[in-house]
């Protein structure tokens, strides 16, 4: 199991999980965080107490991911298979991200 946190706009607001890699995905929000008055991360994504759950990568976040040949040069820097959408997703957390929406490694709580 993997997991990353998702900050939005440096206020960790939940926890992405890959329970089966390629298959089983979850998102919860933290519950700090749903007390708070922060947006949710996505219209796609409102705020609740319930986990998300999808067979596949959850669209607003394989969105987050570099395309065509930047996708390409990145996988075959980092040894990364091109269809390992959580693994290209935790290799870029900690960086740069554009916007409001972070990824950053796990940490346990």
């Amino acid at each position: 199991m993997r997991k990353l946190d998702v900050y939005f706009n440096d206020n960790r607001a939940g926890v992405l999980t890959e329970r089966v890699p390629g298959r089983d995905y979850t998102f919860n929000y933290d519950n700090s965080y749903l007390g708070s008055d922060g947006y949710s991360i996505s219209a796609t994504l409102p705020k609740r107490k319930e986990p998300y759950r999808s067979e596949h990568l959850f669209p607003f976040f394989s969105n987050l991911l570099p395309e065509g040949a930047n996708r390409k040069v990145i996988c075959r820097a980092l040894r990364i298979d091109e269809k390992d959408l959580f693994g290209i997703l935790s290799a870029m957390a900690d960086k740069d991200f554009i916007g409001a929406v972070e990824i950053r490694k796990h940490k346990d709580d």
